[in-house]
């Protein structure tokens, strides 16, 4: 949906680029799946680069959500469009962190380690398809609509 108007090109990358946090942080939850299927990894080599110098900077995920929440999102001089998609990378950056919370609690029950890794893998599933849905109806310049987490984001960006 482009009901604010129309996107440019430079809008639509630029409204992918957020997608990057989720994505990184949600990299923790794949090991298990990328252990046991070694030609996926080939898809996130791309991502060593960027992997290293976010987990290589101590607080990287606090000063870059804070840079995009300020910077982007409560910019309104910047497109509808990008402040969308940014606030939505936050949102599920969000959700992971609470689903860290969740396994955390899950970890500590005894023998409980089938249910952390189909909880893990789950979690990397849903957020990796998330995030390659959401870059792909913006490089369309449409809006991604994900139930739950698209309208807590029309409640937040005007």
């Amino acid at each position: 949906m482009s009901w604010r108007g129309s996107t440019t090109v430079s809008d639509r990358i630029f409204a992918c680029l957020p997608y990057l946090l989720p994505l990184i942080e949600v990299f923790v939850f794949g090991r298990f799946l990328l252990a046991e299927f070694p030609p996926l990894q080939l898809l996130f080599l791309p991502l060593l680069p960027l992997l290293r110098i976010y987990y290589g900077v101590r607080y990287a995920g606090l000063i870059i959500f804070f840079a995009l929440w300020l910077l982007v999102v409560r910019n309104e001089k910047i497109s509808h469009f990008i402040r969308f998609n940014t606030m939505q990378a936050i949102l599920l950056d969000i959700i992971i962190f609470l689903f860290s919370i969740l396994t955390d609690l899950v970890g500590l029950v005894p023998s409980s380690g089938f249910a952390i890794q189909t909880l893990y893998t789950t979690i990397f599933i849903g957020v990796v398809a998330a995030v390659a849905y959401s870059v792909i109806q913006s490089l369309l310049g449409r809006y991604a609509e994900i139930p739950a987490v698209s309208d807590a984001v029309y409640m937040q960006v005007r």
